[in-house]
């Protein structure tokens, strides 16, 4: 299928062909009639790819903090691969558009195949022939109502949600400054509401065509422009100012919220709807005691995971209006008429067409407000027809893989059937940044295929990396002869389900910790194993393979008795909206990460614990766990998630037989024995030993030896990080 895409570091806009994706359960797959451009939002971002790394600095200063951070945590070399890595990528474009249910995910059979609907998100609604989209982020179209109008439905409620927040009421009057799409569509919701407008725009065509959809008067923010319109308010409301002033206008100058504050009555509410400069006034604020308000996109349950992908919706009772309210709202004023779109259907384009459309609105070629993307389709829509029919099913034709011409590979005097055949199921960040980097240029790997739910995830990796195919299919990865080993790095609570699958289909596996998530699937996984004789199992505990951690270990020596050894994680703070912080579906921070100490302990001391103790603070936000090994040694790990980001993130020392070690965040290794000091420091960056652990892995699946880890040392080491919890939850230390 056809998507449009944008590569953030060189600008370059292209229409791809890409798999279908996938039909998750939760929501529905979309073949697309029309998706809406949105000329503000969207076309800021082709703007700001465009700019140079210094211009993509200057406009998005939240992520060069989150880079310093990296700098001073994981070293310049490392934040630098991983930076470019995420800049040098397809990135979707779109996020409303209208059309037809093909395929109906489970949890989502209030929709039925053949249903036509508006759908919305910046993640889901995306300017492609196919989407899944969740069901809090999809409504059906009424009868009447065009398709091309139901496109309008998300930047309808993105436009709805901002009336709402200023509440206005019969009889008002409002100013609304940027008369664009969404500057546009408040005129209208306005207007059907029994308020009385003025706009504010530097083009005389907008300010006609809001005048046109019942403004009172429209002007430029110049002096005659906004003398006209005071005037015009003045008379309007005998001298008091406009009730609610809505900014709907971009750009980097503070004129709009100057304007706002002047053309505003005493206590007026001011409604930030677009992304302006916001240099409020104090004393012109202060003396008309203004309510300045915020109003966040589509409305309630935006950015709530809860909400848009599981489906939780918030009771009427006590919010009336969510995001999925106001779609559904729009279109039923659509279908009443008391709001017409007809008039901002500036042109409509055929999706092949759309990097010139975007070249042509960047560079003033298209004038308007709207413009719509058609997609063809195998019988035309009935709906909104005169006769009142409905659209029946459209015989969807997915494509669930994309195959392109293998990448030339450098020559290395192995030949193609001395190759490890690999398939990758998860393509995100982990993956194309520690993993995939390696197994690129790893002369034993072929690249054959890589499967995602999100389309533009797997032809990412297909073009970055070399994959023979690009796929939303993972059975059929599971079961293609042509792999041999199957890599699973996906989010942890799928990893134990993928491993069976895999060992089933009788592939090699490599899972990224961790390997399960309780013991229940431990217990899984061997029971797989058992059944079927296939061990070839490998957990990607990458840091017992780091060059100074072996290093350090061998200048360290057999220890003569029990050692002591503290490991410090200052983990650091996630992002609210981490899917790791989901506890719910992927167990705690911990149990996702605490594997790699505790492996990392295991190939120290060289056995795997026998007891787990576990305490937590007060705030839940530090954890320590203590561990008694057979040979009398002793550990702790110290994960602390409230300290600062720029320390380092993981400090080892060791005691023992009148011995010491450290390892400095695998930049430096220091060994103190009775012979002196000995210390070794890696000038090129961080090595926590994924390419010498993937060299490994290859290794033993190509030659059918051993793997890397024994499978008791993998099983070890998740029980006893599965047993941190169960220490937290009893009080209590856990034998193993």
């Amino acid at each position: 299928m056809k998507q449009v895409a944008q590569n953030y570091r060189s600008g370059e806009l292209v229409v791809l062909e890409v798999p279908t994706p996938a039909c998750k359960p939760g929501g529905v797959l979309v073949r697309s009639l029309y998706s809406l451009i949105s000329t503000g939002t969207e076309l800021m971002k082709v703007t700001e790819a465009r700019l140079s790394m210094v211009g993509k600095a200057r406009a998005r200063p939240d992520q060069v903090r989150k880079v310093l951070d990296s700098v001073a945590q994981q070293g310049p070399v490392a934040t630098y691969k991983k930076v470019t890595a995420t800049l040098d990528s397809y990135t979707p474009l779109g996020y409303s558009l209208c059309g037809v249910v093909v395929e109906v995910g489970a949890g989502a059979e209030e929709f039925a195949v053949g249903d036509l609907v508006a759908a919305a998100g910046n993640e889901f609604a995306l300017h492609a022939e196919l989407n899944w989209v969740p069901t809090n982020l999809c409504v059906p179209v009424p009868e009447g109502v065009s398709p091309k109008h139901a496109a309008f439905a998300t930047v309808g409620a993105i436009a709805m949600h901002g009336v709402r927040r200023a509440e206005p009421q019969l009889g008002e009057t409002a100013c609304v400054i940027g008369l664009g799409l969404v500057g546009q569509l408040v005129v209208r919701l306005l207007v059907a509401a029994g308020v009385q407008v003025v706009g504010v725009d530097t083009v005389p065509e907008r300010c006609r065509l809001a005048e046109l959809a019942g403004a009172l008067a429209c002007a430029g923010p110049d002096p005659e422009g906004t003398a006209y319109v005071e005037q015009v308010l003045h008379a309007t409301t005998n001298g008091l100012g406009a009730d609610h002033v809505y900014l709907a206008a971009g750009g980097d100058t503070n004129g709009p919220v100057e304007l706002a504050v002047r053309l505003g009555r005493d206590r007026a509410r001011v409604v930030d709807i677009g992304k302006t400069r916001l240099d409020l006034p104090w004393n012109a604020f202060y003396e008309k005691e203004i309510d300045f308000r915020f109003s966040r996109s589509y409305g309630p349950g935006r950015y709530d995971d809860s909400y848009e992908l599981e489906g939780r919706d918030y009771p009427a009772a006590y919010v009336r209006w969510t995001e999925r309210r106001n779609l559904g709202c729009f279109l039923d004023l659509l279908a009443s008429r008391s709001v017409d779109v007809e008039p901002l259907v500036s042109g409509v384009h055929a999706i092949e067409d759309a990097a010139d459309v975007y070249s042509a609105l960047r560079d003033g070629g298209l004038r308007g407000v709207g413009f719509l993307f058609e997609y063809p389709q195998q019988e035309p829509p009935a709906h909104g027809a005169s006769d009142g029919s409905r659209p029946r099913t459209y015989a969807a034709a997915p494509t669930n893989v994309v195959t392109l011409p293998s990448q030339p590979r450098a020559s290395t005097g192995s030949t193609v059937h001395s190759a490890v055949r690999v398939g990758f199921i998860g393509a995100g960040s982990y993956a194309t940044s520690m993993l995939l980097p390696h197994l690129a240029k790893e002369p034993t790997a072929t690249l054959v295929a890589v499967a995602t739910t999100r389309s533009l995830s797997a032809v990412n990796a297909q073009r970055k990396f070399g994959f023979e195919r690009a796929t939303t299919d993972v059975e059929a990865l599971l079961h293609d002869d042509d792999v041999d080993a199957v890599f699973v790095v996906t989010r942890h609570h799928s990893h134990a389900s993928f491993v069976c699958r895999a060992l089933e289909a009788g592939k090699a596996v490599f899972v990224e910790k961790p390997l399960a998530l309780t013991d229940a699937d431990v217990d899984r996984v061997l029971e797989v194993v058992a059944r079927t004789g296939n061990d070839r199992l490998m957990v990607g505990f990458n840091r017992r393979f780091a060059p100074l951690f072996v290093e350090l270990r061998r200048r360290f020596g057999p220890p003569a008795g029990p050692v002591s050894a503290r490991y410090l994680v200052n983990a650091g703070r996630l992002d609210p909206s981490s899917w790791y912080l989901d506890q719910q579906l992927e167990g705690s921070r911990f149990l996702g990460e605490g594997g790699h100490f505790l492996d990392t302990l295991s190939a120290f001391v060289g056995h795997p614990p026998s007891e787990v103790m576990a305490h937590q603070t007060s705030n839940e936000l530090n954890l320590q766990v203590t561990l008694r090994y057979g040979d009398g040694s002793l550990a702790t790990i110290d994960y602390v998630t409230d300290g600062d980001n720029r320390f380092p993130k993981e400090t080892l020392d060791v005691a023992g037989s009148g011995r010491n070690a450290r390892l400095d965040n695998f930049r430096r290794a220091t060994v103190w024995t009775p012979s002196g000091r000995a210390a070794k420091r890696s000038f090129a960056g961080q090595d926590k030993g994924q390419r010498a652990e993937l060299t490994a892995f290859l290794g033993a699946v190509r030659s059918g030896g051993q793997m890397p880890i024994p499978l008791e040392s993998l099983v070890s080491t998740t029980r006893s990080t599965i047993a941190v919890h169960r220490s937290l939850t009893t009080g209590g230390p856990v034998a193993l």
